[in-house]
Protein backbone atom coordinates (compact mmCIF):
# COMPACT_ATOMS: atom_id res chain seq x y z
CA UNK A 1 0.00 0.00 0.00
CA UNK A 2 1.60 3.54 -0.81
CA UNK A 3 1.80 5.20 2.22
CA UNK A 4 1.37 8.57 0.52
CA UNK A 5 -1.47 8.09 -1.25
CA UNK A 6 -4.05 11.14 -2.18
CA UNK A 7 -7.10 11.46 -3.58
CA UNK A 8 -5.97 14.99 -4.30
CA UNK A 9 -3.98 15.47 -7.86
CA UNK A 10 -2.97 18.07 -10.08
CA UNK A 11 -3.79 18.12 -13.97
CA UNK A 12 -0.62 20.02 -15.29
CA UNK A 13 -2.06 21.13 -18.37
CA UNK A 14 -4.52 23.12 -17.02
CA UNK A 15 -1.83 24.43 -14.03
CA UNK A 16 -0.79 27.85 -15.20
CA UNK A 17 1.72 28.89 -12.19
CA UNK A 18 -0.75 31.46 -10.77
CA UNK A 19 0.51 30.51 -7.31
CA UNK A 20 -2.89 31.10 -5.59
CA UNK A 21 -2.32 27.14 -4.46
CA UNK A 22 0.48 27.88 -2.58
CA UNK A 23 -0.66 30.74 -0.50
CA UNK A 24 -3.77 28.59 1.03
CA UNK A 25 -1.74 25.14 1.54
CA UNK A 26 -2.23 24.40 5.32
CA UNK A 27 1.20 22.17 5.68
CA UNK A 28 2.87 24.56 2.43
CA UNK A 29 2.86 20.89 0.46
CA UNK A 30 2.75 22.83 -3.04
CA UNK A 31 5.51 24.83 -4.48
CA UNK A 32 5.77 26.17 -8.34
CA UNK A 33 8.51 25.25 -10.26
CA UNK A 34 9.29 25.76 -13.87
CA UNK A 35 5.69 27.26 -14.35
CA UNK A 36 3.78 24.23 -12.96
CA UNK A 37 2.84 23.35 -9.19
CA UNK A 38 4.31 20.44 -7.86
CA UNK A 39 2.38 19.24 -4.45
CA UNK A 40 4.88 17.38 -2.25
CA UNK A 41 3.10 14.24 -2.05
CA UNK A 42 4.35 13.62 2.46
CA UNK A 43 3.08 16.85 3.04
CA UNK A 44 -0.29 16.77 1.45
CA UNK A 45 -3.02 16.01 3.88
CA UNK A 46 -6.09 16.14 1.10
CA UNK A 47 -8.07 18.97 2.95
CA UNK A 48 -8.83 20.23 -0.66
CA UNK A 49 -8.28 24.01 -0.09
CA UNK A 50 -6.12 23.72 -3.55
CA UNK A 51 -9.65 22.58 -4.83
CA UNK A 52 -11.59 25.55 -3.89
CA UNK A 53 -8.85 28.16 -4.78
CA UNK A 54 -7.33 27.14 -8.06
CA UNK A 55 -9.46 28.91 -10.41
CA UNK A 56 -8.22 27.00 -13.52
CA UNK A 57 -9.68 23.83 -11.99
CA UNK A 58 -5.62 21.94 -12.18
CA UNK A 59 -6.69 20.74 -8.62
CA UNK A 60 -9.10 17.06 -8.30
CA UNK A 61 -9.95 14.91 -5.92
CA UNK A 62 -10.21 11.11 -7.03
CA UNK A 63 -13.07 9.08 -6.20
CA UNK A 64 -14.28 5.48 -7.58
CA UNK A 65 -16.48 4.60 -9.69
CA UNK A 66 -20.55 3.22 -8.80
CA UNK A 67 -19.47 0.84 -11.50
CA UNK A 68 -17.39 -1.11 -8.63
CA UNK A 69 -20.71 -2.38 -7.19
CA UNK A 70 -20.55 -4.74 -10.43
CA UNK A 71 -17.43 -6.51 -8.67
CA UNK A 72 -19.43 -7.80 -5.52
CA UNK A 73 -22.39 -9.95 -4.79
CA UNK A 74 -24.38 -7.63 -2.81
CA UNK A 75 -23.65 -4.27 -1.83
CA UNK A 76 -24.47 -1.70 1.02
CA UNK A 77 -24.31 2.11 0.82
CA UNK A 78 -22.82 4.22 3.36
CA UNK A 79 -24.64 8.07 3.06
CA UNK A 80 -23.18 10.38 4.87
CA UNK A 81 -25.03 12.86 7.04
CA UNK A 82 -23.97 15.24 4.34
CA UNK A 83 -26.04 13.57 1.59
CA UNK A 84 -29.45 14.93 2.93
CA UNK A 85 -28.49 18.61 3.45
CA UNK A 86 -28.56 18.55 -0.53
CA UNK A 87 -32.07 18.77 -1.07
CA UNK A 88 -34.84 21.23 -1.23
CA UNK A 89 -37.37 20.59 1.12
CA UNK A 90 -36.14 17.16 2.32
CA UNK A 91 -38.98 16.45 5.25
CA UNK A 92 -38.23 12.62 5.11
CA UNK A 93 -34.93 10.91 4.66
CA UNK A 94 -36.38 7.53 3.69
CA UNK A 95 -36.86 8.92 -0.08
CA UNK A 96 -33.40 9.54 0.01
CA UNK A 97 -32.18 6.19 0.98
CA UNK A 98 -34.55 4.69 -0.45
CA UNK A 99 -33.37 6.63 -4.00
CA UNK A 100 -29.96 5.18 -2.96
CA UNK A 101 -31.14 1.98 -3.13
CA UNK A 102 -32.41 2.12 -6.64
CA UNK A 103 -28.75 3.56 -7.66
CA UNK A 104 -28.29 -0.33 -7.71
CA UNK A 105 -27.30 -1.19 -3.82
CA UNK A 106 -28.66 -4.42 -2.18
CA UNK A 107 -29.16 -2.10 1.46
CA UNK A 108 -27.98 1.33 3.18
CA UNK A 109 -26.87 1.61 6.46
CA UNK A 110 -26.27 4.95 7.66
CA UNK A 111 -23.04 6.84 8.77
CA UNK A 112 -25.21 9.07 11.04
CA UNK A 113 -26.24 5.57 13.40
CA UNK A 114 -22.21 5.21 13.65
CA UNK A 115 -22.13 9.07 14.22
CA UNK A 116 -25.07 8.28 17.59
CA UNK A 117 -22.84 5.28 18.86
CA UNK A 118 -19.56 7.36 18.55
CA UNK A 119 -21.66 10.47 20.32
CA UNK A 120 -22.22 7.85 22.88
CA UNK A 121 -19.22 6.53 23.76
CA UNK A 122 -17.34 10.03 23.47
CA UNK A 123 -19.37 10.83 26.48
CA UNK A 124 -18.68 7.59 28.15
CA UNK A 125 -14.85 8.30 27.70
CA UNK A 126 -14.93 11.89 28.83
CA UNK A 127 -16.84 11.03 32.23
CA UNK A 128 -14.44 8.35 32.64
CA UNK A 129 -11.64 11.45 33.24
CA UNK A 130 -9.00 9.26 31.44
CA UNK A 131 -8.58 10.99 28.42
CA UNK A 132 -6.00 14.61 28.23
CA UNK A 133 -7.90 17.49 27.95
CA UNK A 134 -8.87 19.15 26.16
CA UNK A 135 -9.67 16.15 23.98
CA UNK A 136 -9.83 17.15 20.03
CA UNK A 137 -12.40 15.20 17.84
CA UNK A 138 -11.16 12.16 15.51
CA UNK A 139 -13.59 12.68 12.93
CA UNK A 140 -12.28 14.79 10.35
CA UNK A 141 -9.25 13.11 8.18
CA UNK A 142 -7.59 16.08 7.12
CA UNK A 143 -7.56 17.65 10.70
CA UNK A 144 -6.22 14.38 12.27
CA UNK A 145 -2.83 14.34 9.54
CA UNK A 146 -2.69 17.97 10.38
CA UNK A 147 -1.82 17.36 13.75
CA UNK A 148 0.34 14.31 13.03
CA UNK A 149 2.44 16.69 10.52
CA UNK A 150 2.38 20.31 12.22
CA UNK A 151 0.76 19.71 15.97
CA UNK A 152 2.41 16.65 17.04
CA UNK A 153 2.90 17.63 20.70
CA UNK A 154 -1.31 17.46 20.17
CA UNK A 155 -1.25 14.13 18.99
CA UNK A 156 -2.13 12.24 22.72
CA UNK A 157 -5.09 14.63 22.86
CA UNK A 158 -6.41 13.36 19.49
CA UNK A 159 -9.74 11.19 20.33
CA UNK A 160 -8.41 7.36 19.82
CA UNK A 161 -12.14 6.44 18.28
CA UNK A 162 -13.06 5.04 15.13
CA UNK A 163 -14.52 7.56 12.32
CA UNK A 164 -18.33 6.68 12.25
CA UNK A 165 -17.36 5.93 8.41
CA UNK A 166 -15.71 3.00 9.72
CA UNK A 167 -17.96 1.99 12.49
CA UNK A 168 -20.79 1.96 9.80
CA UNK A 169 -19.05 0.02 7.73
CA UNK A 170 -18.25 -2.65 9.86
CA UNK A 171 -21.64 -3.02 11.16
CA UNK A 172 -22.80 -3.21 7.90
CA UNK A 173 -20.72 -6.09 6.68
CA UNK A 174 -21.55 -8.00 9.76
CA UNK A 175 -25.45 -7.34 9.43
CA UNK A 176 -25.15 -8.28 5.77
CA UNK A 177 -23.31 -11.78 6.24
CA UNK A 178 -25.69 -12.61 8.48
CA UNK A 179 -28.07 -11.80 6.49
CA UNK A 180 -27.34 -13.42 3.11
CA UNK A 181 -24.56 -15.81 4.09
CA UNK A 182 -22.52 -14.47 1.82
CA UNK A 183 -18.33 -14.48 2.73
CA UNK A 184 -17.60 -10.89 4.06
CA UNK A 185 -15.53 -11.14 0.59
CA UNK A 186 -18.21 -10.98 -1.47
CA UNK A 187 -20.03 -8.06 0.05
CA UNK A 188 -19.19 -4.56 -0.75
CA UNK A 189 -19.67 -1.42 1.13
CA UNK A 190 -19.06 1.80 -0.11
CA UNK A 191 -19.32 5.16 1.15
CA UNK A 192 -20.94 8.28 -0.20
CA UNK A 193 -18.93 11.38 0.58
CA UNK A 194 -18.81 15.16 0.50
CA UNK A 195 -14.89 14.54 1.30
CA UNK A 196 -11.70 14.27 -0.64
CA UNK A 197 -9.81 13.25 2.60
CA UNK A 198 -12.07 10.11 3.09
CA UNK A 199 -10.94 8.29 0.05
CA UNK A 200 -7.25 8.60 1.20
CA UNK A 201 -8.61 7.73 4.84
CA UNK A 202 -9.73 4.46 3.49
CA UNK A 203 -6.48 3.51 1.32
CA UNK A 204 -3.93 4.52 4.20
CA UNK A 205 -6.19 4.46 7.36
CA UNK A 206 -5.04 6.47 10.52
CA UNK A 207 -5.58 4.15 13.83
CA UNK A 208 -6.72 0.86 12.43
CA UNK A 209 -4.93 -1.24 10.00
CA UNK A 210 -7.01 -1.71 7.45
CA UNK A 211 -10.43 -0.01 6.32
CA UNK A 212 -13.49 -2.05 6.08
CA UNK A 213 -14.81 0.39 3.25
CA UNK A 214 -14.01 -0.75 -0.54
CA UNK A 215 -15.05 2.09 -2.22
CA UNK A 216 -15.89 5.86 -2.16
CA UNK A 217 -18.17 7.57 -3.98
CA UNK A 218 -18.54 11.09 -4.54
CA UNK A 219 -21.87 12.68 -3.51
CA UNK A 220 -21.65 14.80 -6.47
CA UNK A 221 -20.77 12.22 -8.87
CA UNK A 222 -24.03 10.17 -7.84
CA UNK A 223 -26.20 13.43 -7.43
CA UNK A 224 -27.97 13.85 -10.81
CA UNK A 225 -29.08 10.10 -11.01
CA UNK A 226 -29.92 9.99 -6.90
CA UNK A 227 -32.26 12.50 -7.56
CA UNK A 228 -33.64 11.32 -10.55
CA UNK A 229 -34.75 8.02 -8.60
CA UNK A 230 -35.79 9.74 -5.92
CA UNK A 231 -38.27 11.72 -7.95
CA UNK A 232 -39.81 8.54 -9.78
CA UNK A 233 -40.70 6.75 -6.52
CA UNK A 234 -43.96 6.24 -5.86
CA UNK A 235 -43.46 4.71 -2.21
CA UNK A 236 -40.90 4.04 0.20
CA UNK A 237 -39.83 1.46 2.69
CA UNK A 238 -38.71 1.88 6.48
CA UNK A 239 -35.00 2.51 6.50
CA UNK A 240 -33.69 5.20 8.39
CA UNK A 241 -32.95 4.52 11.85
CA UNK A 242 -31.00 7.56 13.25
CA UNK A 243 -31.79 10.83 14.82
CA UNK A 244 -31.13 14.22 15.56
CA UNK A 245 -27.48 13.82 17.13
CA UNK A 246 -26.46 11.61 14.14
CA UNK A 247 -27.32 13.48 11.19
CA UNK A 248 -26.04 16.58 13.37
CA UNK A 249 -22.82 15.39 12.65
CA UNK A 250 -23.26 16.35 8.62
CA UNK A 251 -22.51 20.12 10.69
CA UNK A 252 -19.84 22.29 12.71
CA UNK A 253 -21.24 22.13 15.96
CA UNK A 254 -23.01 18.92 15.57
CA UNK A 255 -20.34 16.44 16.80
CA UNK A 256 -19.83 18.57 20.18
CA UNK A 257 -23.88 18.89 20.80
CA UNK A 258 -24.12 15.49 20.70
CA UNK A 259 -22.23 15.29 23.80
CA UNK A 260 -24.56 17.08 25.58
CA UNK A 261 -22.40 19.66 27.88
CA UNK A 262 -21.16 22.99 26.91
CA UNK A 263 -17.78 23.18 27.81
CA UNK A 264 -16.58 22.76 23.89
CA UNK A 265 -15.50 24.72 21.51
CA UNK A 266 -15.91 23.95 17.25
CA UNK A 267 -14.15 25.54 14.88
CA UNK A 268 -14.35 24.96 10.96
CA UNK A 269 -12.66 26.22 7.50
CA UNK A 270 -8.74 24.91 8.00
CA UNK A 271 -7.44 28.61 8.47
CA UNK A 272 -9.45 28.53 11.58
CA UNK A 273 -8.70 24.92 12.75
CA UNK A 274 -4.98 25.98 12.66
CA UNK A 275 -5.54 29.06 14.88
CA UNK A 276 -7.15 26.71 17.21
CA UNK A 277 -4.73 24.00 16.99
CA UNK A 278 -1.80 26.52 17.68
CA UNK A 279 -3.84 27.93 21.01
CA UNK A 280 -3.78 24.49 22.33
CA UNK A 281 -0.18 24.49 21.50
CA UNK A 282 0.24 27.46 23.50
CA UNK A 283 -1.84 25.76 26.18
CA UNK A 284 -4.27 28.96 26.09
CA UNK A 285 -7.44 26.52 25.74
CA UNK A 286 -6.90 23.67 28.51
CA UNK A 287 -10.14 24.18 30.52
CA UNK A 288 -12.07 23.02 27.44
CA UNK A 289 -13.21 19.48 27.88
CA UNK A 290 -13.86 18.91 24.00
CA UNK A 291 -12.82 20.44 20.85
CA UNK A 292 -14.70 19.61 17.04
CA UNK A 293 -12.42 20.95 14.59
CA UNK A 294 -13.39 20.46 10.52
CA UNK A 295 -11.06 21.24 8.11
CA UNK A 296 -14.47 22.07 5.36
CA UNK A 297 -16.07 25.43 5.93
CA UNK A 298 -19.62 25.00 7.42
CA UNK A 299 -18.57 21.21 8.42
CA UNK A 300 -19.11 18.26 6.14
CA UNK A 301 -21.54 19.75 4.10
CA UNK A 302 -18.69 21.83 2.79
CA UNK A 303 -17.13 18.86 1.20
CA UNK A 304 -15.17 19.46 -2.24
CA UNK A 305 -17.45 16.10 -3.11
CA UNK A 306 -20.71 17.85 -1.90
CA UNK A 307 -23.15 18.78 -4.89
CA UNK A 308 -24.74 21.68 -3.00
CA UNK A 309 -23.80 25.01 -0.94
CA UNK A 310 -22.32 24.36 2.23
CA UNK A 311 -24.00 26.95 3.94
CA UNK A 312 -27.19 25.91 1.76
CA UNK A 313 -26.81 22.30 2.96
CA UNK A 314 -26.42 23.32 6.44
CA UNK A 315 -29.80 25.23 7.01
CA UNK A 316 -31.35 21.92 5.31
CA UNK A 317 -30.22 19.90 7.57
CA UNK A 318 -31.23 22.30 10.44
CA UNK A 319 -34.90 22.24 9.07
CA UNK A 320 -34.64 18.72 8.60
CA UNK A 321 -33.79 17.74 12.21
CA UNK A 322 -37.41 19.01 13.29
CA UNK A 323 -38.78 15.83 12.14
CA UNK A 324 -36.75 13.54 13.74
CA UNK A 325 -36.20 11.98 17.31
CA UNK A 326 -33.05 12.69 19.34
CA UNK A 327 -30.98 9.89 18.79
CA UNK A 328 -31.54 6.00 17.79
CA UNK A 329 -28.38 4.33 18.81
CA UNK A 330 -26.05 3.28 21.67
CA UNK A 331 -22.68 2.55 22.13
CA UNK A 332 -24.20 -0.76 24.13
CA UNK A 333 -25.78 -2.07 20.72
CA UNK A 334 -22.15 -2.64 19.53
CA UNK A 335 -20.93 -4.20 22.81
CA UNK A 336 -19.38 -0.75 24.62
CA UNK A 337 -16.13 1.20 24.12
CA UNK A 338 -13.29 -1.32 23.82
CA UNK A 339 -14.80 -2.43 19.86
CA UNK A 340 -14.62 0.99 19.14
CA UNK A 341 -11.15 2.31 19.73
CA UNK A 342 -7.92 2.48 17.55
CA UNK A 343 -5.86 -0.34 17.28
CA UNK A 344 -2.92 1.86 16.52
CA UNK A 345 -2.06 5.00 18.50
CA UNK A 346 -1.43 8.62 16.66
CA UNK A 347 2.05 9.28 16.10
CA UNK A 348 4.20 12.03 14.52
CA UNK A 349 4.71 11.94 10.88
CA UNK A 350 8.36 13.61 10.71
CA UNK A 351 7.91 15.26 7.15
CA UNK A 352 8.82 18.67 8.19
CA UNK A 353 11.97 17.12 9.88
CA UNK A 354 15.17 19.22 8.77
CA UNK A 355 17.66 16.04 9.72
CA UNK A 356 17.64 12.52 11.43
CA UNK A 357 19.44 13.98 14.49
CA UNK A 358 18.98 17.67 16.53
CA UNK A 359 22.89 18.28 16.29
CA UNK A 360 22.04 18.22 12.05
CA UNK A 361 19.26 19.77 12.25
CA UNK A 362 20.46 23.21 13.88
CA UNK A 363 22.94 23.04 11.20
CA UNK A 364 20.66 23.34 9.35
CA UNK A 365 18.56 25.43 10.34
CA UNK A 366 21.37 27.84 11.10
CA UNK A 367 21.99 27.89 6.90
CA UNK A 368 17.93 28.83 6.25
CA UNK A 369 18.03 31.80 8.82
CA UNK A 370 21.40 33.10 7.20
CA UNK A 371 19.39 32.51 3.66
CA UNK A 372 16.22 34.26 5.58
CA UNK A 373 17.77 36.91 6.44
CA UNK A 374 19.22 37.86 2.72
CA UNK A 375 15.43 37.61 1.42
CA UNK A 376 12.85 40.23 1.37
CA UNK A 377 10.55 38.76 3.80
CA UNK A 378 7.96 40.13 1.20
CA UNK A 379 6.09 36.50 1.26
CA UNK A 380 4.81 37.14 -2.16
CA UNK A 381 5.09 33.56 -3.65
CA UNK A 382 6.67 34.85 -6.86
CA UNK A 383 9.70 32.37 -6.28
CA UNK A 384 7.35 29.55 -6.40
CA UNK A 385 7.05 29.07 -2.08
CA UNK A 386 4.54 30.05 -0.46
CA UNK A 387 6.65 32.20 2.27
CA UNK A 388 10.65 33.58 2.15
CA UNK A 389 11.45 31.24 4.77
CA UNK A 390 9.51 28.16 2.85
CA UNK A 391 12.34 29.65 -0.26
CA UNK A 392 14.69 28.97 2.20
CA UNK A 393 14.02 25.80 2.70
CA UNK A 394 14.05 24.88 -0.33
CA UNK A 395 16.89 26.35 -1.11
CA UNK A 396 19.46 24.62 1.70
CA UNK A 397 17.32 21.34 0.39
CA UNK A 398 19.01 21.74 -3.39
CA UNK A 399 15.24 22.19 -4.19
CA UNK A 400 15.34 25.65 -5.29
CA UNK A 401 18.33 28.50 -5.85
CA UNK A 402 18.16 32.01 -4.37
CA UNK A 403 17.87 33.50 -8.06
CA UNK A 404 14.68 32.16 -8.05
CA UNK A 405 13.86 35.36 -5.58
CA UNK A 406 12.90 38.05 -8.11
CA UNK A 407 13.99 40.44 -5.98
CA UNK A 408 17.30 39.00 -4.98
CA UNK A 409 17.78 38.61 -9.41
CA UNK A 410 16.78 42.37 -9.71
CA UNK A 411 19.24 42.82 -7.08
CA UNK A 412 22.53 40.95 -8.28
CA UNK A 413 21.51 42.27 -11.99
CA UNK A 414 21.18 45.91 -11.02
CA UNK A 415 24.84 45.30 -8.73
CA UNK A 416 26.28 43.59 -12.08
CA UNK A 417 24.97 46.47 -14.35
CA UNK A 418 26.19 49.04 -11.80
CA UNK A 419 29.88 47.39 -11.97
CA UNK A 420 29.57 47.52 -15.64
CA UNK A 421 28.78 51.29 -15.41
CA UNK A 422 31.46 52.09 -13.39
CA UNK A 423 34.18 50.19 -14.81
CA UNK A 424 33.55 51.87 -18.11
CA UNK A 425 33.64 54.93 -16.37
CA UNK A 426 36.90 54.06 -15.18
CA UNK A 427 37.98 53.22 -18.60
Amino acid sequence: MDRFFHSVTLDKDLCVGCTNCIKRCPTQAIRVRGGKAQIMSERCIDCGECIRVCPHHAKKARHDSLDMIKNYEYTVALPAPSLYGQFNRLDDIDYVLNGIKELGFDDIFEVSRAAEIISDATRTLLSDGKLKKPVISSACPAVVRLIRVRFPDLCENVLPLRSPMEVAAELAREQAVQKTGLSPESIGIFFLSPCAAKVTDVKVPIGIEKSNVDGVLAISDIYPRLVSFMNKLQSTEQLSHSGIIGVGWSSIGGEAAGLLNENNLSADGIENVIKVLEELEDEKLQDLDFIELNACAGGCVGGVFAAENGYVARARIQRLRKYLPVSCNRMEDVGGVAGLLWTQPLEYAPVMTLADNVEDAMRVMNKIDKIAERLPKLDCGSCGAPTCRALAEDIVRGLARETDCIFLMRRQIQDIVGGTQQQEGNN
